[in-house]
């Protein structure tokens, strides 16, 4: 019978992994209770064990895009994993009452981190590199393609539903002069996007999408002529999506647009992944095209939908390049263990998108369809 660590090595030969290999992609175990710890705790145990110093790897992104390209995370599930599948099909982890939490456990670490590791404009989306050359020109590129898309023009006025630290809201308003309203659910995000917009036409406001009611935006002229969603999605939550869809058509004028920005999956899922719900985006989990079609069906019109996945790759890695250069200054705030575990969520995150896992999408919904016909743009 094999033994543990054998058991181990003939699940990573799929991926042509070997362990304590000379590969960039060969994990080397410097504790033996790595072994047991991944076939009892999965998922789960594979990251914690990395967190606390178990395990290297020369290029964390290169072993999970093979380890997701050979399908191993589907192949080593821990039965802890079962009673967290029950109560995310039983109870709603996107409910308004746990709204807040994501903001708490992941957005109001610390604005100095996200400044170092992002652009200038703190924009924390997948760029687009079609024409890009470096992350600052990428995410500028994604922002006038979301502005395109929208046919932006001078005065409309804009919602941008998790709105982050308002990088698309200036974007709007200085190039586009449009009169933009933020919501996010991070109180770190709302401070800073209030002074970065200081001086626009840009309202920031810390609250949940469900309070985007009638009453605030009802038929005197206040309903809005686009509404702006980037990365923020994830965060709904599969019982909430045709409640956040009913809540963007109510407040969306009849001849309006709607761009939903958001990472996607390949299959209907309910969670996810352990280790992401503990230490990254509490109560997240990415949607489907089933998912996301049926929560728009009889309220919207698809105009659009553009995927670009492959580019969230490049965008992962610039990102990790930056944090991981301004570590010197981070670490006065943040721990060895801190620092494994943002790269291990940066690094796997990679990985998944260029072995296809996820992808990212660009969907253009009207709630009428667009006379002569919506005109695609790229």
């Amino acid at each position: 019978m094999p033994n543990k660590k054998e058991v181990i090595q003939s699940l990573l030969s799929e991926a042509h992994i070997i362990l304590n290999g000379t590969g960039d992609a060969d994990i080397q175990v410097a504790n033996s209770g790595f072994y047991d710890r991944v076939l009892r705790e999965g998922v789960l145990g594979f990251g914690e064990s990395y967190m606390d110093g178990w395990w290297e790897v020369k290029k964390p992104d290169d072993l999970f895009y093979r380890l997701i390209n050979a399908s191993l995370h589907e192949k080593v599930k821990s039965w802890k994993i079962v009673p967290y599948i029950l109560k995310a099909k039983i109870f709603n982890f996107g409910k308004q009452s746990k709204a807040f939490e994501v903001g708490k456990k992941h957005y109001d670490i610390g604005n100095t981190l996200f400044q170092k590791m992002l652009d200038h404009r703190m924009v924390y989306s997948c760029g687009y590199w079609k024409e890009a050359e470096n992350l600052e020109e990428a995410q500028e590129a994604k922002l006038d393609l979301i502005c395109r898309k929208l046919n932006l023009q001078p005065d409309m006025k804009v919602l941008d539903v998790g709105c982050g630290w308002g990088s698309f809201c200036k974007y709007a308003a200085e190039k586009y002069c449009a009169d933009v309203v933020g919501i996010t659910i991070s109180k770190e995000q709302a401070e800073l996007a209030k002074k970065n917009c200081k001086g626009l036409n840009v309202k920031i406001k810390l609250q949940d999408y469900r309070d985007l009611n009638a009453e605030a935006f009802s038929d005197n002229g206040n309903l809005f002529d686009r509404v702006v969603s980037v990365g923020m999605f994830e965060h709904v939550g599969y019982k909430n999506y045709r409640v956040f869809m009913k809540t963007i058509h109510r407040i969306l004028k009849n001849n309006g647009l709607f761009l939903l920005h958001t990472i996607g999956a390949n299959k209907s899922m309910f969670t996810t992944d352990p280790w992401t719900h503990k230490y990254i985006f509490p109560n997240s989990m990415l949607p489907s095209i089933k998912q996301i079609g049926a929560s728009i069906e009889q309220l919207f019109v698809m105009e659009d939908w553009h995927n670009f996945g492959p580019d969230y790759d490049k965008t992962l890695m610039a990102w990790f390049k930056n944090f991981d250069h301004s570590w010197d200054e981070l670490k006065l705030d943040y721990d060895e263990r801190f620092y494994r575990m943002w790269k291990y969520y940066l690094l796997s995150c990679a990985g998944s998108f260029r072995a296809g896992k996820n992808q990212l999408w660009q969907i253009v919904l009207s709630k009428n369809s667009i006379a002569n016909g919506y005109q695609s743009i790229r």
